[in-house]
């Protein structure tokens, strides 16, 4: 840390750091070091705002966060859980700290610095950070002065902010969200990347971009040293609108076939898809695809049967599974969303099916995420979800089933997207029972450690799975 101010608060930061949602070690103390930061200007002077870049070494791993904070001569009102320290400044006087994104100055610098693709200057030497915004090329007009900000609750990996806007006249206009991407990443972020890809292609299902950061900062693991990313993204916000999940588990808890907007969500996704290959192109599988993806799931085989010894008994089905991978004809690979699934899409009325988060699985290492995959993963996450909805709502009824319910929508999904992509996935059979168990064994692991009583919604999955071709969804 520097500066007097700075070393104030660096014994602070680490407990600090250890509490946040985002913070990926967790049940570690954070071994912080500040190895970079940028500074932002309020026009107001209310607030100085400081970014700061630290390196956790705490792990296996080094992991860089992002932890923006403003400084204030005086307290900023709601913002009491956001207050991150008070001290006593040898110049300034006491000074009140913020986790930034609480702070309607930060929000706004943020978005001019995107508006008017500005530059944000390093505080420190040369070398330790740099950024720059871009507005989306779809963006034309300007939204507007921000008339307050909060920040959107539940978030794991990133910390969103939404910002409500006037128009011309002064009156709310179309509010924005602005996601601060916590841990940084060398490489392009597919969030930003792939929305903005769909938007520019005239795709209505997705939030319309406003604008991102890009920036630099040191990185030793980067060959030259610095590594190179997005630092934020910002994009429409629809409010007063439900994800697909609480529109699913209100139709499973009512008892309502939920076959149409299956059917009609397979379509959107299809459509997705297709604007993606069209636009950020295709290419062939090849043999070290193959193998990587064998790999891969012979691993998170082992790692579910570690934690459930009882999957055991499904060893030979799910081995055979993944060896057909070697012998299945696989379509072209492409960009997809990566981590999909009924809470990742909106229902927008006069819009339809809006799709949300294309940053992929956010522990997954960034160049996974953005390497060309299988469509039929995606296909596969849903089929997933579906039976989620499902088993969510008989977790809450012991002795009741949905699972005709779950059978219904899959099935209605799969159509919608044959009929929307000309191609059933139900032909690639073979790809999509082995990435479903995929995902059912990745599941198992998380339940495990995380909701012991919901492992037979993954467990089940796995037992159907392994009986044979799916005899459940039919062509």
């Amino acid at each position: 840390m520097q500066g007097p101010l700075s070393r104030s608060i660096a014994a602070l930061l680490p407990q600090w750091v250890a509490e946040q949602r985002w913070y990926a070690g967790k049940g570690r103390v954070p071994l912080l070091s500040r190895i970079g930061g940028l500074r932002l200007e309020d026009p107001a002077g209310e607030a100085d705002i400081d970014i700061h870049l630290l390196l956790d070494e705490s792990g296996s791993t080094p992991t860089i966060y992002q932890v923006p904070l403003t400084y204030r001569g005086a307290w900023l009102d709601g913002a009491s859980r956001a207050l991150i320290a008070t001290v006593e400044h040898g110049t300034l006087g006491t000074r009140y700290i913020y986790d930034a994104p609480h702070d309607p100055v930060f929000a706004t610098a943020l978005l001019r610095l995107m508006l008017d693709e500005a530059q944000a200057v390093s505080d420190g030497p040369q070398g330790s950070g740099e950024a720059r915004g871009h507005r989306a090329a779809t963006s034309k007009a300007d939204p507007g002065p921000v008339l307050a900000s909060r920040v959107l609750s539940g978030e794991q990996s990133n910390t969103s902010i939404i910002l409500d806007l006037a128009d011309s006249l002064g009156d709310p206009s179309t509010p924005l969200i602005i996601k601060l991407f916590r841990v940084l990443h060398h490489g392009e972020n597919p969030d930003v990347v792939v929305q903005s890809a769909l938007a520019a292609a005239g795709s209505t299902r997705v939030p319309h971009p406003m604008g991102n950061v890009s920036g630099q900062w040191p990185d030793a693991s980067v060959p030259d040293g610095v590594a190179r990313g997005h630092l934020a993204f910002a994009q429409e916000f629809l409010p007063g609108v439900d994800d697909a999940w609480r529109v699913a588990l209100a139709a499973v808890a009512s008892g309502v076939d939920f076959s149409e907007q299956a059917r009609s969500l397979g379509w959107a996704t299809a459509e997705v898809h297709a604007t993606l290959a069209q636009t950020m192109r295709t290419r062939p599988a090849t043999d070290d695809d193959v193998v990587a993806l064998t790999l891969s799931m012979l691993a998170r085989q082992a790692a579910a049967v570690a934690e459930v010894p009882t999957l055991a008994a499904y060893d030979s089905a799910v081995s055979a599974s993944i060896e057909s991978l070697s012998s299945a004809t696989w379509p072209a690979l492409q960009r997809i969303h990566g981590d999909y699934h009924l809470g990742q899409v909106l229902d927008v009325p006069d819009r339809g099916w809006v799709l949300l988060d294309f940053e992929g699985e956010p522990l997954r290492p960034l160049a996974e995420r953005t390497r060309p995959a299988l469509a039929l993963r995606d296909v596969a996450g849903m089929l997933r979800s579906f039976d989620y909805a499902a088993g969510s709502w008989e977790q809450e009824h012991p002795g009741r089933s949905a699972a005709s319910w779950a059978t219904r929508a899959r099935t209605a999904f799969l159509d919608g997207y044959a009929q929307c992509a000309g191609h059933d996935p139900r032909e690639d059979g073979a790809l999509l029972d082995a990435l479903e168990l995929d995902k059912a064994l990745y599941e198992v692991v998380y339940e495990a450690r995380n909701r012991p009583t919901w492992l037979g919604i993954p467990t089940t999955a796995i037992a159907r799975l392994s009986a044979g071709p799916r005899s459940d969804l039919r062509l």
